[in-house]
Order: structure tokens, then C-alpha cells, then sequence
């Protein structure tokens, strides 16, 4: 199989700073997981070196087997009950002010972890109540009432990611559906509540299907979105089928805007949670 070598504005300065050091230090202290190191980030030393971090709760081993993710795939043990405290004192130490949370996918768990994901959150409001809190949630099998157990803990933004196009979606991840991801953002739109999606190019989709994608995120009442480029984490994941340029980049953010969204970060580097600060200033109720 031929490997297409990386562009030139894919090349990233993983130098870390003080910063780095903080963070990476109080994760260990209070023994917490970061999709920043699972997921293989390409942000990671940039993101740290401003004293953020995109925090893993439920653990590090997830239910599912997606082709795109670095996370390792197992049985999982069971939830943690002293994680919500520890998560807590670890932003208040780092003085966070914008936190985004993410977890493993607990099909293992009746809930799904949602009731450990509203401690999470009250958690934090209560060591830290100036802090915005965003959420990058699982589907919950498309289960609404789990959802709405973590929306009744009022986190700031909530995001569920599209991950990648209809035609796609059976190779890429391994249990979600694509209509299902759909019902969740539009769920929590209708409760009153910022929906944000994201996905990654250059897995083989199409231009016509990206923004067929970025349609059907507005039909169902998403109004911040993030795209990035997939970069293969090892040689068992999805291979890479295009580069995209950081000029296609933009022109599908400027197609976003134009069609509906509200706050766009499109760009090779772009993940869910990169800049995620950059929108907490441009939310709105999505009723």
C-alpha cells in the first residue's frame, strides 16, 4: 500500500514549554486520562503549553472499536467514584477556565456512564464556578433519557461529533449510526442547549458529501462545528486517502457560514476541542 507522506503544514513543533510540565504533572498527580494523549493529538504540546486539556473520564479502555481512534478497545473497569473530585481539584489547580470533557463509550454500563458524567460536571461547578464546561458526549445508543441525565447537570456547550459522512460512517466507527448522531444533536438543541458537532476529511469522501454533511448538522440544529484532517494514529487504523489543503479548509468553513452556522474552526489541525474558548462567546440558544 503506497503511505502518502505528510505536507509540509502538517509538520508540528511538539517542543513543550512550562506550561507543558503543569499540566502533564497535575494529570498524573491526580491519575487522570486526556483524549489529548489516547487520541494521539497533534495539539497536545500547544494546547498544554496554554494550560488547557481535554479531559477522559470513565477510564482509558472504551467499548468500541472505531477505525479512526488510538483509544484502546476492551473491558473496561468499572467507573471510578472518586474521579469527579479529582477532576475538579485538578482544574482548579490548573485555573481552567474553559474545560472540555470527553470519555471512552461505556456500552458496558446500564447508563452508559451518564450519571458519572453529571458528578463530573457538578463536580467542577462546585470547586470551580466561574468555569465554562463543555462536554463531548457518546451517543448513548441514541438514548435520549441518558442525554438528558447529563444535561440536567447544565454544561455550557455540548458536543456530539458526526465524525465523518453517511457512506462512510459503517467503515469508520464501529457502532454509531449516522441518523442516530443526528437525533442526539438535534435532542439537545431542543432542550435549550448549544449543539456542536465535528468532523474529519480525508478518509475518501467526497465534496458533495461534505457539504451534504454540513446540511443535515444544520437540519438538526447544530451551530458550531469543527472540521479537521484524519491523520492515521498507527498502521491498524484507516489509512489516509487525501490531504486535504488548508485552502479547502477554508472554503468549506466559509460554505458553513454562509449555509447557517454560527461559529466555524475549520483547518488540517482543527479537532473538537482545539480553541474550543475561541466559541463560548458566540453561543446561542439553538430554539
Amino acid at each position: 500500500m503506497n503511505i502518502k507522506r505528510k505536507p509540509e503544514w502538517l509538520k508540528i513543533d511538539f517542543r513543550s514549554e512550562k506550561n507543558y510540565s503543569i499540566v502533564n504533572q497535575s494529570i498524573r498527580k491526580n491519575c487522570l486520562n486526556t483524549i489529548c494523549v489516547s487520541g494521539r493529538c497533534p495539539n497536545l504540546a500547544e494546547c498544554w503549553s496554554r494550560g488547557t486539556a481535554t479531559f477522559m473520564i470513565l477510564g482509558d479502555i472504551c467499548t468500541r472499536s472505531c477505525g479512526f481512534c488510538n483509544t484502546k478497545t476492551g473491558r473496561p473497569f468499572p467507573p471510578d467514584a472518586d474521579e469527579p473530585q479529582r477532576l475538579a481539584d485538578s482544574v482548579k489547580e490548573l485555573g481552567i477556565k474553559h474545560i472540555v470533557i470527553t470519555s471512552v463509550d461505556r456500552d458496558d454500563l446500564k447508563d452508559g456512564g451518564a450519571n458519572h458524567w453529571a458528578e463530573c460536571i457538578k463536580a467542577i461547578q462546585s470547586k470551580v464556578p466561574k468555569s465554562k464546561i463543555e462536554v463531548l458526549i457518546p451517543d448513548f445508543k441514541g438514548d435520549t433519557s441518558l442525554v438528558d441525565i447529563v444535561l440536567a447537570a447544565k454544561p455550557d456547550v455540548v458536543a456530539h461529533n458526526i465524525e465523518t459522512v453517511r457512506s462512510l460512517t459503517p467503515k469508520v466507527r464501529s457502532a454509531a449510526k449516522y441518523d442516530v448522531s443526528l437525533s442526539v444533536l438535534k435532542h439537545i438543541a431542543q432542550r435549550g442547549f448549544v449543539a456542536k458537532s465535528g468532523m474529519m476529511l480525508g478518509l475518501g469522501e467526497t465534496e458533495s458529501e461534505i457539504v451534504a454533511t454540513i446540511e443535515d448538522l444544520l437540519a438538526n440544529e447544530c451551530k458550531i462545528l469543527t472540521i479537521g484532517q484524519y491523520l492515521q494514529p498507527t498502521k491498524k487504523h484507516l489509512p489516509v486517502i487525501e490531504y486535504v489543503t488548508p485552502e479547502k479548509f477554508d472554503e468549506y468553513r466559509q460554505i458553513a457560514l454562509k449555509k447557517g452556522f454560527r461559529f466555524v474552526e475549520s483547518g488540517p489541525l482543527v479537532r473538537s476541542s482545539y480553541h474550543a474558548e475561541r466559541h463560548i462567546d458566540n453561543r446561542i440558544s439553538s430554539k
